[in-house]
Order: structure tokens, then C-alpha cells, then sequence
């Protein structure tokens, strides 16, 4: 099987769209089109469906993505252990639109020097996360720390890294849709929703205190079918909401007429930390701590709002 058309299946599938695997894997539409046209011949099934808002895995497509991912972790792995001196620096991020792919996207670019290759974790929580830096599966990983330094393996160290400041992203319908700002206890009484949160996460942990911090309904409810699906209910409704951070990546119609809007007093942080192994030797890890160092901002107390256990 070809590594590369797996690649491509699984950028494709993770991205939503062949345009913007291209643009991530730097090749060509069509040559995106053809791999993954070439592995569907091979496996005997259609992998993806396509939309006019993008490519929709089948339900093969969903079975087989699992073990593209592990197909994909074996053959690194294989280069890596007769190229130890050509290993890409890996880090783990839980979402390719969020704020940590962002700065990474910033950093290679400042560094395009160092090999850099951007994982999600198939366990996507915090101890999966924690047990792959510590068994040296991955370099690196961006993370809510939920847990003291104290109950961390031993010679794995973490650092706050980013403040990521959140906003609320709602349509033109909604109550709310001219504000130019928002308190968040001005949500209240309204619908956010935020599909696809994992109980026992620590995303889950960080929505759960916010949502008892300021009287939020908080609403996890029912499949999340992509971002694309969530865009379309927000343009509709009339009563719902969601929230995202301000450097989440996040395109829609401008038909749309989506609102973004900076909450303050206080401004929710969403406060991603650096994961990493103390002993891992790779040349780039020392690279990109600092380079979070230097373009760090600390939020204050008086206009940041974090959870009580939030390591400073």
C-alpha cells in the first residue's frame, strides 16, 4: 500500500476538503484527487463522498481511518530507526484550526530549517497525550495541563505556552450579533454549542468549569458532522452559539454573515501548555520552547479569566 496515498487519506479526511490537503501536503488538487482514487481501487470502496462543502468520509472511509493513522505511525517509525540523525521534530495538537497549529504553521515558517511533522493523537486526551512524550512517540504536545507537576512521569515537563483568548462565533439572526463585545455572563440564558466534546477530556474539564463560573449552558449534544455542518446551523439560527478562540482558523460563505465576537470581563483563557520529555535529545525541541518563550503574552488576573487548577 502506498504511504503516500495513505497520507493523503488521512490529511484529507482530517482537513475536510482536497483543496486545503493540498495546500498542506504542497502538491497539486489533482494530484490529491488521484491518490486517493488510485487507494480506493485498491481497497474496493469508496473512502470519501463528495459535497459542495468539501469531502465526507463514508462509512468505510470512518472504519479505515483508524488504521491509515497506525499504518501511517509504523512507517515513520521504520525511517526513523535507521535515520536518527534526519528525525522531524513531532508535535502533537488536538485539532489542525486551532491556535497551537497556528503558531506552528508561524514557527516553521521562521524556522524552515527544522523538519516539522504536526500529529493528532488518536487518544485524544491528556494521559494519552503524556504516556506518548514519555515513550518517545512524539516530540512534543500542546495541552490543557489538568494535573499537578507532581503526578507527571518522571522527566516529563510542561510550561504554559499559550493564553488563547476565546470568542463568541454566532449568526446573523442571534439576539447578540451586533455587539462589539460581550461579557461572558452575558451568555447566559443563551444556547452554545459545542459538539464533539470527549467526557473525560480535559477540554471537558475546562468547558465544565467555565460553564459554572458563569452560569453557561454549555451543550455537547448530538454528533458533531464537521465544522462545516456546525457553520451552516450557526447562519440559520436564531438561538444558538459557539465558542472559538481567536486564533482558531475557521472559514465559512460570506453569505454567512458569521459574527466573531472578543469576550471580555474577563476575557475566558483557554490555557494550552507545552508537553515534552526533559531527556529527548531532538535538536528542534529546544528550538520551539523557545520561540514559545519569546512571543508569549501572560494574561493578568484583572482581564483573564482561567480555571482554579490552571498552571501559571
Amino acid at each position: 500500500m502506498d504511504v503516500e496515498a495513505v497520507r493523503t487519506f488521512a490529511t484529507a479526511a482530517d482537513l475536510g476538503q482536497f483543496q486545503e490537503a493540498a495546500i498542506d501536503l504542497g502538491v497539486t488538487q489533482q494530484a490529491i484527487s488521484k491518490r486517493i482514487a488510485v487507494l480506493e481501487r485498491q481497497l474496493g470502496v469508496a473512502l470519501f463522498t463528495r459535497t459542495a462543502r468539501g469531502a465526507q468520509l463514508t462509512i468505510d472511509g470512518q472504519a479505515f481511518l483508524p488504521h491509515a493513522r497506525e499504518l501511517l505511525r509504523v512507517a515513520a517509525r521504520a525511517t526513523e530507526s535507521v535515520q536518527p540523525g534526519r528525525r522531524a521534530l513531532r508535535v502533537d495538537v488536538t485539532n489542525r484550526r486551532i491556535a497551537p497549529a497556528v503558531i506552528l504553521h508561524d514557527f516553521h515558517r521562521a524556522h524552515p530549517e527544522i523538519d516539522l511533522d504536526i500529529v493528532t493523537l488518536i487518544d485524544s486526551d491528556l494521559t494519552a497525550a503524556i504516556a506518548a512524550v514519555h515513550d518517545g512517540t512524539i516530540n512534543a504536545s500542546f495541552r490543557v495541563v489538568t494535573v499537578p507537576p507532581s503526578q507527571l512521569p518522571d522527566g516529563v515537563a510542561t510550561v504554559r505556552a499559550i493564553d488563547h483568548r476565546l470568542e463568541v462565533l454566532l449568526g446573523p439572526h442571534h439576539p447578540l450579533a451586533n455587539a462589539r463585545e460581550l461579557a461572558p455572563s452575558q451568555l447566559a440564558g443563551h444556547r452554545i454549542w459545542i459538539p464533539g466534546i470527549v467526557e473525560g477530556t480535559e477540554w471537558a474539564t475546562f468547558y465544565s468549569d467555565l460553564a459554572a463560573a458563569f452560569d453557561l449552558t454549555i451543550d455537547a449534544l448530538g454528533p458533531h458532522f464537521g465544522d462545516e455542518a456546525l457553520m451552516d446551523q450557526l447562519a440559520e439560527s436564531a438561538d444558538l452559539a459557539t465558542l472559538v478562540g481567536e486564533r482558531d482558523r475557521y472559514l465559512w460563505p460570506a453569505r454567512y454573515d458569521l459574527r466573531r465576537i472578543p469576550l471580555r470581563d474577563p476575557t475566558p483563557i483557554y490555557p494550552h501548555s507545552l508537553i515534552w520529555l526533559q531527556a529527548n535529545p531532538q535538536p528542534g525541541l529546544a528550538e520551539l520552547r523557545a520561540y514559545l518563550a519569546a512571543i508569549r503574552t501572560t494574561s493578568t488576573d484583572s482581564d483573564g479569566w482561567t480555571p482554579a487548577w490552571t498552571a501559571r
